[in-house]
């Protein structure tokens, strides 16, 4: 296997991992109460998911 002819520096080897950034996680909308929620994720504050109630909150179930 071939190897390296000499060692980089760390200058090029920190300049190779600035691109390793983490992004920012990417919101939506709750169609439905219209709070910042993750994609494809049920809404945590009113369980809607798709347009369908699929988690019961303790607050809309005494009501």
């Amino acid at each position: 296997m071939a190897q390296p002819k000499r060692r980089w520096s760390k200058a090029r080897t920190h300049a190779k991992r600035s691109t390793w950034k983490k992004e920012q996680p990417k919101y939506s909308t709750c169609p439905h109460c219209h709070e910042p929620i993750l994609p494809h994720t049920v809404c945590k504050n009113c369980g809607y998911y798709n347009g369908k109630q699929i988690v019961v909150n303790k607050d809309t179930e005494n009501n």
